[in-house]
């Protein structure tokens, strides 16, 4: 049986994901969701960019280069 899920809800999750500030929300963790959801978003010609939670906070490779919100 197949099933989908509307590209809106998964964005609207994984952007809640990378909001996380807990100990297991590592830059790693991000990158990976990151890494999925713009996947999705290309094949489904939905990607809009996207914003980063903190300008201040935003140095390739860290926990704030990868906590943004997908548009």
């Amino acid at each position: 049986m197949r099933k989908t899920i509307e590209v809106q809800k998964v964005k609207d999750s994984i952007n809640n994901h990378l909001a996380r500030t807990d100990e297991y929300a590592t830059a790693e963790f991000k990158a990976g969701m990151c890494t999925v959801l713009e996947n999705i978003l290309m094949e489904t010609d939905n990607y809009n960019g996207f914003t980063f939670i903190s300008n201040n906070n935003s140095e390739f490779g860290t926990v704030g280069y990868y906590s943004r919100n997908y548009i």
